[in-house]
């Protein structure tokens, strides 16, 4: 990624058009209140990773109420855990959610840590979750890199319409230099970015007209250039994938009022191959058990 500045030279004319813009204009979603605590911000968090929003709020608002503080989901059955964790894909971040709720109950009195290095050494946390809990749960400035502020730096500061295929230290770097010094700043822009990111500069459309950097954005004056990584970029399919396959399984068994019978997974997918593997997957990943042919959903806590 290529270090340049939007011919603006100070980014903080740019920040601080799009703080002020979020503001007045960010979608009233349920884990922006306030009074919520820094445990319920870090769920959503990690229920929102590759995720619709509109698929997460339902969800989120359940395990508030089954499990409202991280010793109640470490006490929690974990067949439970994953049944409520219903259609969101990806079910191995509820098992790193249980077993970052132990050791937040345990090691930290209930309260999610307030350090980078803390948050990072906990099950299921990466460098986005821990600087976002940070940035909307604590205040602080924080370095938060989703695919929505990427996209908005890659366009607003360097002219390109889409980012490197993968993230870079050089980008990670040059996304460092634009946050601004202060907590209250950084967590703004951190807020703010992504929010135009999801909202006006998404992937699919964009809406200048009405964007408050319009007039500051490079790629705009550049022309909109096409993206210059797309020969680079995998198209992921997911029909026929193992992914479709492994939900399909846990879906059965989520379903069931009973252990599921292997006669009854025999029937989920056509090609026994492909069906065996990804049992034995599930059964590897922690995320379904076996007695006999009758599989269920893990019964520890």
């Amino acid at each position: 990624m290529p270090e340049t500045l939007s011919y603006v030279q100070d980014p903080a004319v740019i920040t601080t058009a799009i703080g002020n813009w979020y503001l007045e204009n960010a979608r009233d979603l349920p884990w922006r209140d306030p009074a919520l605590s820094a445990w319920d911000i870090l769920l959503s968090e990690i229920m929102a990773q590759q995720t619709q929003v509109a698929r997460v709020v339902p969800i989120w608002q359940r395990w508030r109420q089954l499990w409202p503080t991280p010793a109640d989901l470490a006490d929690a059955p974990t067949s439970l855990v994953l049944t409520e964790w219903s259609n969101l894909g990806y079910p191995r971040r509820a098992l790193r959610l249980q077993e970052c709720a132990r050791i937040v109950a345990t090691q930290y009195d209930g309260q999610v840590p307030r350090t980078y290095a803390e948050l990072i050494a906990l099950p299921g946390i990466g460098e986005y979750t821990a600087g976002a809990v940070l940035a909307f749960a604590y205040g602080q400035r924080a370095l938060v890199l989703d695919t929505n502020v990427r996209r908005v730096i890659t366009r607003v500061f360097q002219g390109q319409q889409f980012p490197k295929p993968s993230l870079t230290v050089a980008e990670k770097q040059f996304a460092t230099t634009l946050i601004p010094v202060d907590d209250a700043g950084g967590s703004l822009w951190a807020k703010s970015s992504m929010e135009l990111g999801a909202t006006l500069c998404t992937a699919r459309s964009t809406q200048c007209e009405i964007c408050p950097v319009v007039d500051l954005c490079k790629w705009r004056a550049d022309g909109y250039p096409a993206d210059e990584y797309a020969t680079q970029r995998k198209t992921q399919k997911f029909a026929g994938t193992d992914r479709q396959v492994r939900g399909l399984i846990m879906a059965q068994i989520r379903s069931a009022t009973e252990p599921v019978l292997q006669h009854h997974l025999d029937l989920v997918w056509p090609l026994p191959e492909q069906l065996g593997r990804c049992i034995d997957s599930l059964l590897t990943d922690g995320l379904i058990e076996i007695d006999g042919e009758r599989f269920t959903f893990p019964t520890g806590n």
